[in-house]
């Protein structure tokens, strides 16, 4: 009997923690959520230099490297106090892009240009050589990465 009031007790403990949880994570998502949108903007815009100034940092230096359609490479060597990836882009003049719901669409690259809705053509970003799971000016830059844009169908 003193076995089966322990476990009722335990599962009850167990069921309070898992809500207490998902209501933390609900929150803590609902933040996250409310301060992509606000840094959004309203329309899309077309971008050729970086909208926000931030306090200095070090510099960080990664290499990026530009493949176009027909699978040449062009290496560049950048040098930056910017936090993303993006940022430092735009401001060498490196990408052009419009902001969207998603980040930015980059459209030009190295003054090479790629557009979907014109000749079914995009530029794919990579990191280190990996299909990169976030946008160009989502990805803080690390020291010594290899960063890439490369024409894709």
């Amino acid at each position: 009997m003193k076995k089966t009031q322990q476990k009722r007790l335990l599962s009850l403990v167990l069921c309070l923690v898992l809500i207490a949880a998902m209501a933390l994570i609900t929150t803590a998502c609902d933040n996250l959520f409310k301060k992509e949108e606000s840094t959004t903007p309203q329309s899309q815009e077309s971008t050729t230099a970086p909208q926000a100034t931030e306090t200095p940092a070090a510099k960080k230096s990664f290499t990026f490297i530009v493949v176009d359609k027909d699978g040449k490479e062009t290496s560049f060597t950048i040098s930056s106090d910017k936090k993303t990836v993006g940022d430092a882009l735009l401001a060498e003049g490196l990408i052009e892009g419009e902001n969207g719901a998603y980040g930015l669409y980059v459209k030009k690259v190295n003054g090479i240009t790629a557009d979907y809705d014109t000749d079914k053509t995009y530029w794919a970003f990579y990191i280190n050589g990996e299909y990169a799971m976030t946008g160009v000016d989502a990805t803080e830059i690390v020291e010594g990465a290899t960063y890439s844009f490369k024409v894709e169908k």
